[in-house]
């Protein structure tokens, strides 16, 4: 059953320090929720906070300490902002690309962790000062290697616009880059700078 939230909780949650630059109030703002009237908010906020913490400080912050502001597109989705959004997207809605729970756990979903029990967190973000000295097509590959040879990241997920990427932080991480912009497909799997 999903928690219920007062004013003053979320006030206090959204002042959750996770790493020098970020905090809980920036991974809570999703449009879904924002036109359905859902609260984005963890049912279990400690997990939510240890996993996104981690997120921020390994990931987020040296990232942006190298190629300058973040912008997050989209980060924590609560279970149920998150089953909406997949359930929309199933039916062909647009603006809707969420994947089911199952598989959003341990990424958008920080406070359920995956069929092993491991934890970890995704954030979409664009970093603007990345897109705008590489805009050439497949460009994008110049961040992905960058954070191949620099990150303790799991998973990387590249989309066409603004060369967004979902940034996912896991206990067991994977080491792989895919990628929605050309080229498509899947750019490494697991040893770095390998090719699947």
């Amino acid at each position: 059953m999903a928690r219920t939230w007062s004013v003053q909780q979320l006030n206090e949650l959204g002042r959750v320090r996770l790493s020098r630059s970020f905090f809980m109030r920036d991974m809570l703002h999703s449009e879904i929720a924002q036109v359905h009237g859902l609260t984005n908010a963890p049912d279990d906020p400690e997990l939510a906070i240890a996993a996104g913490t981690r997120l921020c400080e390994e990931l987020l912050e040296p990232l942006q300490e190298r190629w300058g502001r973040l912008a997050i597109r989209s980060a924590y989705r609560s279970p149920a902002v998150n089953a909406l959004g997949s359930e929309q997207m199933r039916a062909g809605k647009k603006g809707y690309n969420c994947a089911s729970n199952e598989r959003n756990a341990a990424h958008h979903i920080w406070d359920m962790r995956d069929k092993d029990g491991c934890m970890g967190a995704t954030a979409c973000v664009v970093v603007p000062g990345f897109w705008d000295a590489h805009q050439k097509p497949g460009d994008w590959q110049i961040l992905a290697r960058w954070i191949d040879n620099n990150l303790p990241y799991s998973s990387l997920f590249f989309f066409p616009t603004l060369w967004a990427v979902n940034i996912n932080w896991h206990e067991r991480p994977l080491r792989r880059v895919d990628s929605y912009a050309e080229p498509k497909g899947r750019l490494y799997r697991n040893d770095k700078g390998s090719n699947a």
